[in-house]
C-alpha cells in the first residue's frame, strides 16, 4: 500500500512539474508523448521527408537564415502528426499533376523555440504567444511554399518567408498578377485537404482539428 501511495505521489509531482513553466502552460515532454501515442497512434509525429516522396526541405531554423539570425534547431528535419502528414501527402500528389511540389520551411516546432521567438520578437501578429503555444508545437502547422518540380525554383509569392510586413497577409490585395495567382494556388491546394491559412502569413497552414493534440517540447534528436 505504501508503495502505491508513493508512486501516486511521484506521479502527481511529475504532472505538476509538467503543468508549470515560465508562462503557465502545460507542455508535454517525451515521456508524455510516448504514453499518448501508445493510446492513440494518430498522434505520432511522422518524418515528412520519409513519408512524402519528392518533398523538399529548407528548414530555416536549422540555419541562421531566419528572423532571429540564430540557429534554433540542431537538425534539419520536418515532422507532423500522422493525419497532418497524410493530408500533406495528398496535397503533394495533387500538385504533381501540375508539375509542382512542396518546399517546407518548418513543421513541428519544440515549444522552447516558440518561447525563443516570442522573447526575440514580442508581436504576436507574427509569432505565437508562449502562454498558448503554437500550432507548430502541436505538430499541426506547416510553413511552406511551392516549387517547380523540373527546376526546384520557388513560385513567385507576395513576400519572402518570415516577412513581418502586411504584404504577407493572405487578405492583402496584391497588384502583381503572378504572385496573386500563386498565393491563391497554394491556399486552395491546402484548404482542399483540411488546412487553413494563417491570417498574417501566406506560407503558414494550420491543420483543422489541431486542438486535440498536445503542445510538445521534444527536440528532433529525441524522436525515433
Amino acid at each position: 500500500m505504501k508503495n502505491i501511495v508513493a508512486a501516486l505521489f511521484c506521479l502527481c509531482i511529475t504532472s505538476l512539474v509538467v503543468a508549470q513553466n515560465k508562462y503557465g502552460l502545460k507542455v508535454s515532454n517525451k515521456a508524455d508523448y510516448l504514453r499518448a501515442i501508445k493510446l492513440d497512434p494518430k498522434k505520432t509525429l511522422i518524418d515528412l521527408e520519409k513519408h512524402i516522396p519528392g518533398i523538399v526541405l529548407d528548414i530555416r531554423y536549422a540555419t541562421t537564415n531566419n528572423f532571429t539570425g540564430e540557429q534554433i534547431y540542431n537538425l534539419s528535419k520536418a515532422y507532423a502528426r500522422k493525419p497532418v502528414a497524410d493530408a500533406l501527402k495528398k496535397v503533394q500528389a495533387d500538385l504533381e499533376t501540375q508539375g509542382l511540389g512542396i518546399k517546407i520551411f518548418d513543421a513541428y516546432r519544440p515549444y522552447k523555440a516558440t518561447v525563443k521567438f516570442y522573447e526575440v520578437y514580442k508581436d504576436t501578429t507574427y509569432v505565437a504567444s508562449p502562454y498558448r503555444g503554437s500550432r507548430h508545437n502541436r505538430g499541426c502547422a506547416i510553413d511552406m511554399t511551392l516549387i517547380y518540380l523540373k527546376t526546384g525554383e520557388e513560385l513567385k509569392m507576395p513576400t519572402p518567408y518570415d516577412s513581418f510586413k502586411k504584404e504577407a497577409w493572405p487578405s492583402t490585395p496584391i497588384s502583381d498578377p503572378e504572385a496573386r495567382k500563386n498565393r491563391k494556388l497554394i491556399i486552395d491546394a491546402m484548404q482542399k485537404h483540411g488546412f487553413k491559412v494563417n491570417s498574417s502569413e501566406w506560407w503558414h497552414f494550420d491543420f483543422i482539428g489541431y486542438r486535440q493534440y498536445e503542445v510538445l517540447d521534444i527536440d528532433f534528436e529525441e524522436l525515433p
